[in-house]
């Protein structure tokens, strides 16, 4: 049976015909819109992100994180052509509404025209930051993209040079549509959707969170906005500003990433499991068909022997048995005895020992720490939205102290040492606290020349963290870094440190741990696990190896190699 095995993060349909799925599995799928059935599959080197259908539906243009886009024929996904002049992941693609040209929007700041052919036509720079979105003009004699440089941009074909430039006062920006009448429809990182007229600019208050989609119907003129706070907003954009036409909470399986129009009733949106969620915007009603879970893993823990797990079902297991059910995605675990802390895409903050409930945060949680400090245990929970929530065990629960303003976008990694908390985020900065005080000591803007996805407190103040740079940077209680080129060819997801931070493993989207030794500064250890991405690091002081968990449900051990 056809199906996902991780999370689908981009979904189209072409009219009440087709539906394609594009999976962190690697796989773009091709499913019946009427049974739901899938028809085709077809295969990514790493993950597929989204998809589109052409105009008129005898092809599919697909983009993924192996730096390629490809285009396939419709219905049986035969591949047409590789676009893979791109040097990094391609967010995003989009077919010209009358003529054979495909575009392309990567995370190497560039934007990039090719023919069915494959054949380069156009290369666009001039983002000065990852190109997460990608549109033409109802002409097709233009293309417009969006940035995390927080810009959209107007590039003309004929011209073959940039037309014009919008600052967005520096907000990133994931999404962009356009009318029929040039009007472009931008979504930002605020909760805004601005509205960009031939002579005016508007900012409309849309959601509490970061959007993260918007998808237009122009013949209906219906716009639809998704954020990460779990809600699916629908406008009318016939003329003037968006007005208000119905606003759903999304189910817990649902990923506020992607959806599209399907016929004339249904929305179809991307999802945790296994296919995809539709919903019948007319009658505000969504589809209770069950969805199969996929099982990757996205955090592993060592507790007292045992191996604790928790991924894209939601569901805690301890050394494979399930010990608790939170309902939906979650992305780490945390120690702060007696409780073991996990959340994820809800907001919510549960002890994982029985699933409770902890706390509610208006976006998803991504990643947490606890100390000890004063005789009590204390926790801080990194947000989509910059905050770190700062919560005290009062003997039974945690209570909410504070929200720490860490970062202006998502907090991607925490971590302690000495009296010093250490956070990095998606816009590559990094910031320093007192613990004792929860006073700022320190912030840098570019602490990384990418999007940063974590960090390890390696005792004494010092810290290490990593990103899509592929540097191990090392930091000093002072926040003076070195700089170590990481073997990875991929973007590195995560780190850890050995107890007494001499090692320290890193791991990346492409399945590969490798670990720095800091007494011999030299790279111990390099081994490719799986073809799937490794999720987190953890150390197992018990067994004195590190454990990598991976988006194919399983969790490797890995030995530092050193030289004693």
């Amino acid at each position: 049976m056809i199906a996902h095995s991780s999370p689908i993060s981009g979904v189209a349909a072409h009219r009440d015909q087709y539906v394609l799925t594009a999976g962190y599995d690697n796989q773009v799928i091709l499913w019946d819109a009427r049974t739901q059935r899938p028809l085709a599959r077809a295969i990514h080197d790493h993950l597929a992100n989204q998809g589109a259908f052409s105009p008129d539906g005898a092809y599919v243009v697909t983009s993924s994180s192996d730096h390629t886009a490809r285009l396939w024929t419709v219905p049986n996904l035969q591949l047409v052509a590789v676009f893979a002049d791109q040097q990094d992941d391609v967010e995003m693609s989009a077919f010209h509404p009358t003529r054979p040209l495909v575009a392309t929007a990567s995370r190497d700041h560039r934007v990039r025209v090719y023919d069915y052919s494959g054949r380069l036509m156009h290369t666009f720079s001039g983002h000065t930051a990852d190109v997460i979105s990608v549109e033409w003009m109802r002409d097709g004699e233009e293309l417009v993209s969006s940035s995390d440089d927080g810009t959209i941009k107007r590039w003309s074909l004929k011209a073959n040079e940039l037309v014009a430039d919008v600052d967005l006062d520096g907000i990133e920006t994931d999404t962009i549509v356009i009318a029929p009448d040039g009007r472009i429809f931008a979504g930002n990182d605020a909760g805004e959707i601005i509205v960009i007229g031939h002579d005016a600019r508007t900012r409309l208050p849309a959601h509490e969170a970061g959007i993260k989609r918007l998808v237009l119907d122009s013949g209906r003129s219906l716009l639809v906005s998704l954020s990460y706070d779990r809600t699916m907003r629908l406008w009318r954009v016939g003329g003037g500003l968006p007005e208000p036409a119905g606003v759903t909470a999304l189910p817990p399986e649902v990923w506020p990433r992607s959806c599209s129009f399907e016929g004339d009733d249904h929305l179809v949106f991307s999802t945790f499991h296994a296919s995809y969620r539709r919903y019948n915007w007319r009658r505000a009603r969504w589809d209770d068909t069950e969805l199969a879970p996929t099982h990757g893993i996205n955090a592993v823990l060592p507790v007292q022997g045992q191996q604790w797990t928790i991924g894209d079902s939601g569901v805690v297991r301890v050394d494979g048995d399930v010990q608790a059910r939170t309902g939906s995605l979650c992305n780490f675990l945390v120690a702060a005895e007696p409780l073991i802390l996990t959340g994820g895409q809800l907001g919510k903050l549960f002890d994982a020992r029985t699933g409770r409930e902890l706390h509610q945060h208006r976006s998803p949680l991504n990643c947490g720490v606890a100390f000890e400090q004063g005789g009590a245990t204390w926790a801080v929970i990194g947000t989509y939205t910059g905050e770190g929530i700062v919560l005290r065990n009062d003997g039974e629960n945690f209570e909410h102290v504070a929200d720490l303003p860490l970062h202006h976008n998502a907090v991607k990694g925490l971590a302690c040492s000495g009296d010093l908390l250490c956070s990095v985020a998606a816009d590559t900065s990094a910031t320093w606290y007192r613990l004792s005080t929860l006073e700022p000591v320190a912030r840098i803007e570019r602490a990384h020349d990418r999007i940063a996805n974590g960090c390890a407190g390696l005792g004494e103040g010092w810290f290490a963290s990593v990103g899509r740079d592929r540097k191990l940077r090392i930091w000093s209680p002072e926040q003076r870094c070195e700089v170590l080129v990481t073997p990875h060819t991929h973007s590195v997801k995560c780190v850890c440190s050995s107890d007494d931070g001499r090692f320290v493993a890193t791991g990346s989207y492409n399945g590969r741990v490798t670990i720095y030794d800091r007494r011999e500064s030299r790279w111990c250890a390099d081994e490719r696990l799986t073809i799937a991405g490794v999720s987190s690091l953890a150390y197992d002081p018990n067994a004195g190896l590190f454990l990598a968990s991976s988006y194919d449900g399983r969790v490797y051990q890995v030995a530092a190699q050193a030289t004693r």
